[in-house]
């Protein structure tokens, strides 16, 4: 008894070296002195110039006024990172991590947490720029896919699932206004449609809407999957699939393999519709000459999913305080203003305008959403993203009925 009551102690005692170790976000001066001279390995998704250009812009802020390095690793997949500090945890290495700060959410916020990969919780509602954030009329900001947040993660945006039409080539009625009308679209347009392969994120994304829309009872999706459920519960969407398939683009036997690849297709004319998780998306790709000017923007009648994205911070990060740094800074008026703006993003903010000054409400104000970007009433209800493990379930299985190798 006595050397288990030792190595328990031993265990607290450790667990405590590590949490004493945590910069707290409320000192904020000593946060500000302990980043100085510090380098943070931002692991971010790397596939769009115009997110990597501001992540640019931003290292350039922080090199001037904190006097710290933003070094951006540029991931195709965020599960990439994850199985870094996975990987650092079981080895033993539980300080000095090579990931200082993760974008994240969903279900690789849900894998961290679980296996308690991430820093002590609270830092997040800590940060000074916090007082800015819409936390009364942005439930997903504490809410990551059905997972409480817990200050775990820090929100950097707002995501809603959007389509995209060539206004040239689709007349604005004919667009559809569900999933079903998709497909009954796909079947007068074959060939005009496609979507990325699972598990991309914006094609997994795509299979959860269809079975939101065609559940039974979508309160089901908000539980981990039920193994015994699965099948009858996606049976809906499994038919649509079967439906929908030799109806894509190329007759279902080759997928994009990203939001990118799924873009381009759009501007080549091989597709008429696409989507993103951004609302101003479409716009930010005329402004940077991606695709024509006579681009617009379309929702579901009845929702179509929303989402808020983080930063995370490892729990053996090398860099904490720089990390708090970064995080701050990114829910920083300035830094969302830029980000909102399609010009630069146009990335929709975290933050309520009515806690923002008058200067930082102006450029705000400012922001020309652009031609394509519909207005906020325009977007119709948010549909709640389903709990974690159904995006797994989905891929999965999707995998097995449609895989195939671009």
């Amino acid at each position: 008894m006595k050397r288990v009551l030792i190595a328990a102690a031993s265990v607290l005692a450790m667990a405590a070296q590590v949490f004493a170790q945590n910069p707290d976000a409320s000192d904020w001066d000593a946060v500000l002195e302990d980043a100085r001279g510090e380098t943070v390995y931002f692991n971010a998704w790397g596939g769009a110039e115009n997110i990597n250009a501001y992540l640019e812009w931003t290292g350039g802020q922080l090199k001037e006024r904190y006097g710290m390095t933003l070094v951006h690793v540029k991931l195709d997949d965020t599960a990439n990172a994850v199985a870094k500090v996975v990987a650092e945890k079981a080895a033993g290495r539980n300080e000095r991590g090579t990931v200082d700060l993760v974008w994240i959410n969903g279900e690789n916020f849900a894998s961290m947490k679980r296996q308690e990969l991430l820093m002590s919780p609270g830092w997040a509602e800590d940060l000074p720029n916090w007082q800015y954030v819409d936390i009364e009329n942005k439930p997903t900001i504490r809410t990551d896919f059905t997972i409480p947040v817990e200050g775990l993660e820090s929100p950097w945006g707002m995501a809603k699932l959007v389509f995209f039409y060539d206004s040239a080539n689709t007349p604005a009625d004919d667009v559809p206004g569900s999933a079903r009308a998709l497909l009954k679209w796909a079947k007068a347009n074959p060939g005009r449609f496609s979507y990325p392969q699972p598990p991309d994120f914006i094609g997994s994304s795509f299979l959860k809407q269809v079975l939101s829309e065609l559940v039974e009872d979508r309160s089901v999706l908000l539980k981990p999957v039920d193994e015994a459920a699965f099948d009858s519960v996606t049976q809906p969407l499994f038919d649509y699939l079967d439906a929908l398939n030799p109806l894509l683009w190329r007759g279902g036997k080759a997928f994009p393999q990203n939001y990118p690849a799924m873009k381009q297709l759009l501007a080549d004319n091989e597709v008429d519709i696409i989507f993103a998780f951004n609302p101003s998306e479409a716009s930010s790709a005329i402004a940077a000459g991606e695709l024509p000017d006579t681009v617009r923007s379309f929702t579901f009648d009845d929702g179509t999913l929303g989402n808020t994205h983080f930063v995370a911070i490892p729990y053996n990060a090398a860099a904490k305080a720089g990390a708090l740094v970064v995080a701050n800074f990114l829910i920083s008026p300035e830094a969302q203003a830029r980000k909102q703006d399609p010009a630069f993003w146009g990335d929709p903010t975290v933050l309520a305008l009515d806690k923002l000054d008058d200067a930082d409400r102006v450029a705000f104000d400012a922001i020309d959403l652009g031609v394509a970007t519909l207005k906020p009433d325009e977007l119709g209800p948010a549909i709640d993203e389903p709990h974690p493990s159904w995006m797994d379930r989905l891929e999965i299985e999707w995998k097995r009925r449609y895989g195939v190798a671009n």
